[in-house]
């Protein structure tokens, strides 16, 4: 057994009682959903109550486990060692993310390509077929968001963003904690401008009803699958911008130092990720296939 005598690199965690918490609270906040949508079990649609209440139970999960996590690091438990395997950790965590992305392009690219009346097979040798394959997606008849309009606008704004980030990264490095300071909350500013001007573009589609045209064939699975790549995209743009917040607030607090900052240098590559998956986004569900038939 360890004890006071033995030295090592490898943190050995407390029993916590946050990851069982936190799968119970998940499971409520699951289930309170798809009772408020369909009603289940004798609950009538429309009652909340239980995913208000399993999400009160995450967003407490998520509150303790992380300030647990954060005076561990002010302890100085992450040592070297530690420090690699949770930035093996963040790496894994993005690449699952990054093919949770790739399954919603699948989808789009999937209807863009074989979504007209000539392909019905999937024969990919056909270049005639696929070709006008491409010129039945998006379906003829219904109105489209302007790629160069708030799409660009949002696409600038998180380009701005990501220099910065970059640029508060490296000034903590250097130790100045001032034009950190400055330059994390420029880019938690750009994160909030960019949620507010796509939940005005969704409220925009919502209230014109740019999707909905009952003469176009297959105008819904249009509307599903932009709606869910984009939308997951502007979810994880909420989690970077309250993650870079915590940040915010540690480095108020008197929180990191030129080498040891490991917690915003994820929350960087976090808001990397979220950069580069939007490119794609807007390259080609905005412009390449977004152009109106």
């Amino acid at each position: 057994m360890a004890h006071d005598g033995v030295k090592h690199d490898y943190h050995l965690v407390n029993p916590s009682h946050y990851p069982l918490l936190g799968s119970i609270a998940a499971t409520v906040m699951l289930m309170g959903v798809v009772v408020g949508m369909k009603g289940l079990f004798g609950i009538p649609k429309g009652n909340w109550i239980m995913a208000i209440g399993g999400l009160a139970g995450v967003l407490y999960t998520m509150l303790g486990w992380w300030m647990q996590v954060t005076k561990e690091a002010n302890q100085g438990d992450h040592t070297p060692v530690v420090s690699i395997g949770l930035r093996y950790g963040m790496i894994l965590f993005i690449a699952s993310e990054v093919m949770f992305f790739v399954a919603w392009f699948w989808i789009f690219f999937e209807m863009a390509l074989f979504s007209g009346h000539r392909v019905l097979t999937p024969e990919v040798g056909n270049f005639e077929g696929v070709a006008e394959a491409w010129k039945t997606w998006p379906p003829k008849g219904i109105e489209l968001v302007p790629a160069f309009h708030l799409p660009l606008i949002n696409t600038l704004t998180l380009l701005l963003s990501g220099t910065t980030v970059t640029w508060a990264h490296h000034a903590l490095q250097q130790g100045d904690r001032k034009s950190a300071k400055i330059g994390l909350f420029l880019t938690i500013l750009l994160g909030v401008l960019f949620t507010s001007i796509q939940a005005y573009e969704y409220h925009h589609i919502l209230t014109e009803k740019l999707f909905y045209s009952e003469e176009a064939a297959n105008a819904g699975l249009y509307g599903s699958s932009f709606f869910m790549a984009t939308g997951f995209h502007g979810f994880h743009v909420l989690i970077g911008t309250i993650f870079l917040t915590v940040c915010f607030l540690r480095l108020l607090g008197g929180g990191f130092s030129p080498k040891q900052h490991f917690g915003f240098e994820a929350a960087a590559w976090y808001w990397h990720f979220v950069d580069v998956v939007w490119l794609f986004l807007f390259a080609f569900i905005y412009v390449i296939f977004g152009t109106t038939n």
